[in-house]
């Protein structure tokens, strides 16, 4: 194409880009904005097709979304550039000069040149090229040819081949999120329940031969006028989203990311004086829309399967309600639900009782989710509906999905109201990554997995306490209550315990019963607490918990929804170091509970006896051991496992003479953590020179136990876990060796980048969810409760080299740290320090320590000052 006619076109292109986008600005009809951005690419491309030609006998292919007239702000331009033959060396160069055009003209393009045996061949063995060949569409060149390949892909089309592959492409997308529309920045194209699952719809439907339209749908009664009206205004909701990201961002941005939800807020018309309050109304608008979606693909895909597979079968009554229809539980009058909706629980619970069936039918689904409007006032105090929705909580199988299937037909928020306030409620604490009320039902399936063999190997512990417990269906109202109170105001443990107690008093369950479900509810959050923040050597930390622990029986439920719901918030929060933590609490606890009262002295002699036998059997001698342990102090056996003490004494007590530093690590568990020694003689800073160290090596700390023998060696122990993904014994060996040479450096304290010495300097970059929810930093001082050390608790947000900074404070001002316990939490943290400090009886001294530990959590680049 001459110049001249290139820029001419361009030119013309871009006005009428934006001409499209001023007037969607006025009548925001996304429909109209996808097809006018198509139509304008279809005259350039058309266009260049006459000045700039295609190899003889060609056409040009609109495919993908191009193809179907959904051409979004910043969507690439897929093509096909079908030949009539091989291409031959005159082919290839006037293809070359054509794509090269394309580029000039500025579009995004995404090409592929085929034949039509070749398109065959691709489509064989690849449905993503199947699916984009359904939906080609002529452009230019040689009609006769595209006509071909349609008559042809359409002969070669399986229908059933093409929804079974289809339905493989889905259940692996929706993995990749977590098989839920309910993350906190969901992607409004891929996730579940975005527009990908309704294109696959009308791919799958235009297959089965429903037509390729929603009308089309609804007219062949896939489905009802009222759903049709929900589908298309769910989609325009989703295509109106997916236009302002992709304007806003000038990129094809398809994550709805905390950074972007005020934006979106405001251009759907909520409120700007309060950015958050109008994000999580924009968000509860799209998570509706997710979930229409979510109910309308398990209809669609259930009528199209029974159209695809399923020939029609005799039903086979099963009382005056439902029958047996391809396998399936079927209501045999949609009609009966409007005269008595008890039947919607009976069909939740007949599903349960009976696996060989393969659930219901899409009529009866779709029936239940027409009539729950029934689920009222009147319908939540008739004694048979709370005796089956009970029935339905204490069945052996299925619950889980029960309680799924009932939240997504909008069946649980109507019966337990106080739900319906948390449904899409945001959590913006930087380590949720779900909604409240889908984090709810996570935790109800987390407690679920420990009654099943196949995930025994996961939590061995949790799997056999739960087989031992009499009620596990008082653990699953506890979960659905936990958080129910979640953004009111005020305390929502206390809250929650309140709702709790309620439900229980209306579907009267025993004292007994409701006594535990609230203490659980009211206590939720306390196990944990102890457990990952609490110094658990402390006799009295075991007291004080088992003093508000009933019995074992509150314990044993305690523990159990401790474990499912730290792994229902995140799924990069929970560690096996976090597990081992909540296990070491549930066994010391249940000592105190058998009434075993923790005594310093006896638990001491028992401590040393079984490290003793410990090391005796790794071949060190008593009398090697005695001489080390004389040198430790009272602390260091408490605060110290006997496997630990005993792997100590193995590498250190032969040598306590010898005046070479050492440095020895061990993998813990199955590859679950790297645990570090360090013995070398105290210095000051020693510990900031090893989380210098850790950090530069992007190994975080978990655990770390300072202790200082009487002689003035320090045997520090530290557990570390990757920021990756680490095979930690392929590093044994340079951790020791690095760590080692490190330590043997002088270490001083870090100066400011700007005198030119940027070695210590951090990178302070915040990530997106800590600038768009930021936490005010949190710090408190005071003393322990032996007065002898005093307890420093912080809460910041993370960021690099965060506990380095920290440590590099605490050599500043001549602290002695005798234990940290570091608590990460997504991007929040919550970490304990144990600190002597003696000079802290001055106040001056305190406070000026505690200004420097503020500008630590406040991530300012860190000078000798701010350290000061």
């Amino acid at each position: 194409m001459p110049i001249a006619a290139l820029t001419f076109h361009r030119q013309r292109y871009a006005h009428q880009r934006q001409a499209i986008a001023q007037a969607y600005a006025q009548h925001r009809n996304p429909k109209k904005l996808l097809r006018q951005n198509s139509q304008a690419c279809d005259q350039l491309l058309q266009a260049l097709a006459k000045h700039q030609p295609l190899p003889a006998g060609a056409c040009l292919v609109a495919v993908g979304g191009y193809g179907r007239q959904e051409m979004y702000p910043q969507s690439d331009v897929d093509l096909l550039i079908l030949l009539a033959r091989t291409a031959t060396a005159t082919d290839k160069e006037l293809l070359e000069q054509w794509i090269t055009a394309v580029w000039d003209l500025g579009l995004r393009l995404g090409h592929s040149v085929r034949t039509i045996p070749q398109c065959q061949a691709l489509a064989a063995t690849d449905v993503t090229v199947e699916t984009s060949l359904l939906e080609a569409r002529w452009l230019a060149g040689n009609k006769a040819l595209f006509q071909l390949l349609t008559k042809t892909m359409r002969s070669q089309l399986n229908a059933h081949l093409f929804f079974q592959a289809k339905q493989t492409e889905m259940r692996q997308r929706h993995q990749q999120f977590d098989d839920t529309p309910y993350a906190l920045e969901p992607n409004c194209k891929e996730s579940p329940g975005a527009l990908r699952d309704l294109q696959l719809l009308l791919w799958l439907a235009k297959a089965a031969g429903y037509g390729d339209s929603w009308s089309a749908v609804m007219r062949q009664g896939a489905l009802t006028a009222a759903e049709y009206k929900e589908l298309r205004r769910a989609e325009r909701t989703l295509r109106r989203i997916r236009i302002a990201l992709h304007f806003h961002c000038e990129r094809p941005e398809d994550r709805l990311l905390f950074s972007l939800q005020p934006m979106l807020a405001a251009d759907f018309g909520y409120g700007t004086d309060n950015p958050q309050q109008a994000s999580e109304q924009f968000m509860q608008r799209y998570y509706r829309a997710a979930r229409t979606i979510s109910l309308l693909t398990t209809l669609l895909m259930q009528a199209i399967e029974e159209r695809l597979f399923e020939g029609p079968k005799l039903p086979l009554s099963i009382n005056h309600a439902f029958q047996i229809v391809n396998n399936r539980l079927d209501i045999k009058d949609e009609a009966m639900l409007a005269h008595n909706p008890a039947l919607i629980f009976e069909a939740f619970l007949y599903r349960q009782q009976n696996l060989e069936f393969s659930g219901m039918t899409a009529n009866t689904l779709r029936a239940i989710w027409h009539a729950r409007d029934q689920i009222n006032a009147s319908f939540r105090q008739q004694r048979e509906n709370q005796k089956n929705f009970l029935k339905i909580l204490k069945q052996p199988h299925g619950v889980a999905d029960a309680l799924y299937d009932l939240m997504v037909l909008d069946i649980l928020p109507r019966y337990i109201p106080p739900f319906q306030r948390i449904i899409g409620k945001m959590q913006h604490d930087l380590f949720h990554v779900y909604t409240v009320d889908e984090h709810i039902l996570k935790v109800v399936r987390n407690l679920r997995r420990f009654s099943m063999a196949d995930y025994a190997h996961e939590y061995p512990q949790a799997s056999g306490i739960l087989s031992d417990f009499d009620a596990p269906w008082l653990l699953i109202i506890a979960a659905l209550f936990h958080d129910i109170a979640k953004g009111r105001g005020g305390n929502h443990s206390v809250l929650g315990a309140q709702e709790a107690q309620q439900f229980c008093h209306q579907h009267l369950l025993s004292t007994k019963d409701t006594a535990l479900v609230t203490f659980l509810v009211r206590h939720h959050l306390l196990m944990s607490h102890v457990a990952q923040k609490q110094d658990l050597s402390d006799p009295r930390v075991i007291t004080d918990f088992a003093g508000t622990v009933p019995d074992k029986r509150y314990l044993d439920a305690l523990y159990l929804l401790t474990i499912a719901d730290i792994r229902a918030t995140n799924p990069t929060v929970w560690t096996s170091w976090k597990g081992k933590l909540l296990d070491d609490l549930y066994q010391r606890t249940l000592l105190a509970l058998d009434g075993e009262r923790p005594n310093l002295q006896a638990l001491l002699a028992q401590r040393r006896q079984q490290a003793r036998e410990k090391a005796l059997a790794l071949g060190v001698s008593e009398a090697s051991c005695e001489q080390l342990w004389r040198s430790l102090d009272v602390a260091y056996f408490m605060r110290h496992e006997a496997q630990e003490i005993a792997w100590h004494a193995e590498h250190i007590a032969h040598r306590v003479d010898d005046h070479k530093p050492l440095v020895r690590a061990r993998v813990l568990g199955h590859n679950e953590a790297l645990q570090i020694m360090i013995w070398q003689p105290d210095k000051q800073g020693l510990f900031a020179q090893i989380c210098e160290y850790l950090d530069q090596n992007t190994l975080n700390v978990q655990d770390a136990r300072i202790h200082t023998s009487k002689h003035g060696w320090a045997l520090d122990s530290f557990v570390v876990i990757g920021r990756q993904t680490i095979q930690y014994q392929d590093i044994i060996g340079a951790v020791q060796r690095e760590l080692a040479q490190h330590l043997a450096q002088e270490w001083t304290a870090p100066t400011a980048a700007s005198n030119g010495d940027t070695r210590h300097a951090p990178d302070y970059r915040l990530t997106r969810q800590s600038r768009t929810f930021p936490i005010a930093p949190r710090l408190d001082l005071r003393r322990d409760a032996d007065h002898s050390l005093w307890r420093l608790s912080i809460v910041c947000m993370d960021a690099p080299s965060l506990l380095y900074r920290l440590a590099c404070v605490f050599a500043t001002h001549d602290i002695n740290l005798k234990m940290a316990k570091i608590h990460t939490l997504g991007e929040r943290v919550e970490d304990i320090f144990l600190l002597q400090a003696d000079h802290f009886v001055q106040g001056a001294s305190r406070l000026r320590f505690e200004r420097a530990i503020l500008s630590v959590l406040n991530h300012l680049p860190h000078t000798r000052e701010a350290l000061c």
